[in-house]
């Protein structure tokens, strides 16, 4: 197993080689899409380097139900057209009405009672409440969790396309030879001018490898998460809005399992008039001991030469913390990870049509599980996402203000924050919006230094209907696109 990390989530594994040796596949386990499709760098980027990008076709996935059950098209269509229908209304009610919803309301509540509203059958309402589990796989977290008042945060990008060629060729532009890799940063430390710590005059940085050098300015890129867990790197300690805000944002944990068959046995199945479906979900089993839902990717479905008989299962939650729990001491090359992650995932697939127990190539050969949430430098899960929260316990919860304060970052004392916890309110959580956070904070410090850096896209000045209606809201920088979901 080759693997070469930078930052936080943009990592290359390959998912295994043939008996020449040659790599099959070069799956990220990281990011796998691009969001927007007009005036997008990543995108722009990725044709440019020739990476192979797909438009994922609308297809509805395949769904089966708790029994285990293959859901007709007509059935399927039925349940996921309805789900997305109120995720519509969600989306609508958050982006108009946000300053009325209360901050411990959760999507969760808001389908229990439109489903009601609209009086839909018992138990068509109670597959769509299976069905809209699925949300999870595109937060990082559960679905009573994501919050209704900051669902407009989730909008993103219009648009969303497959890098099916993964950010293989974006690493390989990293060779800068001042990089450092396998470095652990252990202090940021800002000197004052005249013992006053608001204003400093330069900044220090100490390394794991006792490497101590000093900036005229400092951009912090460190996951959401990693900033949680290390507030004592600072000297002096963030400032204590700073603070708030990393506390009130939530990180998700996206987890990922790719399942590789000698052959893609489940396609036969399907022709040219029910094409094969891009997306499998198996509503909370009844026929297992752990009731959890599961969703999968068929990158059979990928273009040449990237089409492989992989199954990639996406997971949070419970579910993914037990998956890692019970991958994390094993290695990844050995007989044993293969048989627990093929024990584990076997009632799911042999669902799947054509399967036979009996056959090999019904038996996955490969696998690869990812472990993000036991990850340091990772930031012990994904991205961020925006979670309820109890205002007895937490008090008044302003998201879009924490947002916009870790974007503002600390210049008085040199200090900046970028990623996709800081980019543009229409790109967060995104490849996309992590490379416009670091270019908006490139242009602020060119600002301040009297140099003219123009604002474009993703920091520029607030524009009308960028942020929901009643939210009591200042100065913010995006630049609104639409709605591309995915990670």
């Amino acid at each position: 197993m080759h693997q070469s990390k930078l930052g936080e989530r943009l990592v290359d594994q390959f998912v295994y080689t043939n008996s020449a040796n040659r790599k099959i596949s070069n799956d990220c386990s990281g990011p796998n899409w691009i969001h927007g499709l007009k005036e997008n760098p990543i995108l722009d980027l990725g044709k440019e380097l020739g990476d192979a990008l797909m438009d994922v076709p609308e297809i509805t996935p395949s769904v089966y139900d708790q029994a285990g059950n293959l859901l007709s098209p007509k059935e399927g269509r039925e349940c996921s057209d309805l789900m997305w229908a109120v995720i519509e209304e969600a989306f609508t009610y958050s982006d108009q009405d946000a300053g009325s919803i209360p901050q411990n309301q959760s999507l969760l509540d808001f389908f229990k009672l439109k489903l009601k509203e609209k009086n839909i059958p018992d138990a068509v309402a109670n597959r769509v409440l299976e069905l809209c589990q699925s949300w999870g796989d595109y937060i990082g977290g559960d679905i009573d969790r994501q919050s209704l008042k900051y669902l407009w945060l989730e909008e993103t990008i219009d648009g969303g396309t497959s890098l099916p060629s993964t950010y293989f060729s974006t690493l390989r532009l990293t060779g800068s030879p001042d990089l450092q890799l396998s470095t652990k940063v252990t202090s940021v430390s800002s000197s004052a001018f005249g013992g006053d710590a608001s204003e400093s005059e330069s900044i220090t940085v100490v390394t794991s490898h006792n490497r101590v050098s000093s900036f005229e300015e400092v951009v912090m890129t460190a996951p959401l998460g990693w900033l949680k867990r290390n507030n004592n790197t600072f000297q002096p300690a963030l400032p204590a809005r700073i603070q708030t805000a990393i506390k009130n944002l939530s990180y998700g944990a996206l987890e990922k399992v790719y399942l590789t068959f000698p052959s893609a046995f489940w396609l036969s199945h399907h022709d040219h008039e029910n094409p094969q479906p891009f997306f499998n979900q198996w509503l909370a089993p009844e026929y297992t001991t752990h009731h959890w839902a599961v969703e999968c990717a068929f990158l059979s479905s990928l273009p040449a030469p990237h089409s492989h008989p992989t199954l990639l299962l996406y997971m949070h939650g419970p579910l993914a913390r037990h998956i890692t729990t019970l991958t994390s001491k094993l290695d990844s090359s050995s007989s044993s990870y293969l048989t627990t992650l093929t024990d584990f995932f076997k009632p799911y697939y042999s669902l799947l049509p054509n399967y036979d127990a009996t056959s090999p190539s019904c038996s996955p050969s490969h696998a690869l599980a990812t472990d993000w949430q036991n990850d340091e430098f990772a930031g012990w899960g994904s991205y961020s996402n925006f979670q309820i929260s109890d205002p007895e316990i937490d008090g008044k919860v302003e998201l879009e203000k924490d947002i916009e304060a870790l974007r503002k970052g600390a210049p008085e004392r040199r200090l900046w924050f970028a990623g996709e916890h800081t980019a543009p309110f229409v790109a967060l959580g995104t490849v996309t919006g992590a490379w416009w956070s670091g270019e908006g904070v490139a242009k602020r410090i060119l600002n301040a230094y009297g140099l003219d850096a123009t604002e474009e896209v993703g920091d520029g000045e607030a524009e009308e209907g960028m942020v929901p209606a009643g939210v009591d809201k200042g100065k913010v920088a995006v630049k609104r696109g639409g709605t591309g979901l995915g990670a």
